[in-house]
């Protein structure tokens, strides 16, 4: 149970990535207020755990309809976790997670707390896929509990992470954040790997 926490945890947070999503963040509400920085942070977490958790537990169902293994979605978020490492790995922000597009979007709204900052930019196709996957690996309730207190820690952590910014504490070393994305980066890359591992293992 403590190696599914750790797993679930870690894989959750790194391929969130509060610490990357600060630039674009403090971009997109430059000219809002502190309190109104809060506010959009707050609600970005709530809204971007309860898209986590509604996906996991439609996945079975999603891919009942569809006729897709568990196996052939293992691999297919290994292969997405993959792509968002290699940009992690250098200190970019993966396409997966937001667009260029979608950031000069959010620029110019006022409001930007559900989209893009809570979809795509904390939980993106990639967030998604790894909490189908982590969901799926849940061998009883007690994962199920360990599970969905993993996306609620996580969610609280990006949320004072991003309240710290939202303060005033703009002057965040970059060097720091790019050590930061790289190691996130390089958990991301294993995690993914031991994802398409595990999923070879499983009856087709």
């Amino acid at each position: 149970m403590i190696e599914y926490a750790v797993l679930t945890f870690g894989s959750l947070f790194a391929i969130v990535d509060p610490f990357a999503a600060i630039p674009a963040f403090l971009a997109m509400t430059e000219r809002d207020t502190v309190q109104s920085r809060r506010r959009m942070a707050r609600t970005a977490c709530v809204v971007s755990a309860l898209v986590l958790a509604v996906f996991s537990v439609l996945g079975p169902a999603i891919f009942k309809v569809l006729g897709i293994t568990l196996a052939a979605f293992q691999v297919a978020g290994g292969l997405v976790l993959l792509l968002n490492s290699l940009d992690m790995l250098r200190a970019k922000r993966s396409p997966l997670n937001e667009t260029e597009e979608e950031t000069q979007e959010g620029i110019s709204k006022e409001d930007i707390a559900i989209t893009p900052l809570a979809v795509p930019m904390l939980s993106g196709p990639g967030a998604i896929s790894t909490a189908i996957v982590l969901a799926g690996r849940a061998g009883s309730w007690v994962h199920y509990v360990i599970f969905y207190l993993c996306i609620a820690v996580v969610g609280l952590a990006t949320y004072i992470i991003l309240h710290i910014v939202a303060s005033g504490a703009r002057r965040i070393s970059p060097t720091f954040m790019n050590v930061g994305t790289r190691l996130m980066g390089l958990l991301l890359a294993a995690v993914g790997v031991q994802f398409i591992l595990t999923a070879l293992r499983l009856p087709g």
